[in-house]
């Protein structure tokens, strides 16, 4: 997803720009002090979700969401604001959520599940595109099925896909890796590393209060989770 942080104070822009990224689920982030300023930077580019600020100086967060409404393709709306009185004029421009400050991670994180149920695919794609990744071993490419892979680390530039009995190469960014796998039961668990949910073979807490994660058929792998995805890590675990 791209995203857009609207608001007048840059502190504000900053702790929610900080909180998205820790998300993993943000390809990129954009800023505006105003919405005249946000309207100029939609030029820029296609924006999934504006995370907008209501009380703002001249037009206020309000009169600029009922303002993309009217567009053909506006992006979702996630109001981020201090004041509940609004809550209820939110949702009258179609608001996909309305966020207390100060922002709890895992409200964040619900906000952009319902942001991702309401987009629409790019491009259509089907099933046996998704069903395989394609890699690069000893100078050549292969076709990697997804059923196979326990885990995936980010290097640098690149990503490192682990099977049981193998490590693979691949130039696709983490995040659009986890953007393909997720439907498939892949959970992005820190910034550099995405498991598969069917090979988490135990959750353990280490003295400091991080969980990390053993992987079946990867002996004396330890995956430490992001204290941030702990909550949303345990519901899709079922735990």
């Amino acid at each position: 997803m791209r995203a857009m942080i609207v608001d007048d104070e840059a502190p504000a822009r900053s702790e929610l720009r900080y909180l998205l990224e820790e998300t993993g689920r943000i390809d990129g982030i954009m800023e505006a002090s105003s919405a005249r300023e946000a309207v100029e930077r939609l030029m820029d580019g296609k924006v999934d979700v504006m995370f907008l600020d209501i009380q703002m100086p001249k037009t206020s967060g309000m009169q600029l969401a009922e303002a993309l409404h009217k567009l053909k393709n506006p992006p979702a709306i996630v109001f981020v604001t201090a004041y509940s009185e609004y809550a209820l004029d939110a949702f009258g421009v179609d608001a996909v959520d309305y966020l207390m400050k100060p922002m709890e991670p895992e409200r964040l994180a619900q906000a952009l599940d319902k942001v991702q149920s309401r987009m629409k695919p790019e491009e259509p794609q089907s099933h046996s595109a998704v069903e395989r990744i394609p890699v690069v071993k000893s100078g050549r490419k292969v076709l990697v099925p997804i059923d196979q892979i326990r885990y995936i680390e980010a290097k640098d530039d690149y990503s490192c896909i682990y099977t049981d009995v193998d490590r693979f190469l691949s130039t696709i960014s983490l995040a659009k890796l986890e953007q393909k796998l997720a439907p498939h039961g892949f959970f992005r668990v820190h910034r550099g590393y995405i498991v598969n949910l069917e090979y988490v073979e135990d959750v353990e807490v280490i003295s400091s209060g991080i969980l990390q994660l053993g992987i079946n058929g990867i002996e004396g792998k330890k995956i430490s989770v992001s204290r941030r995805r702990v909550a949303a890590l345990k519901r899709a675990l079922g735990l």
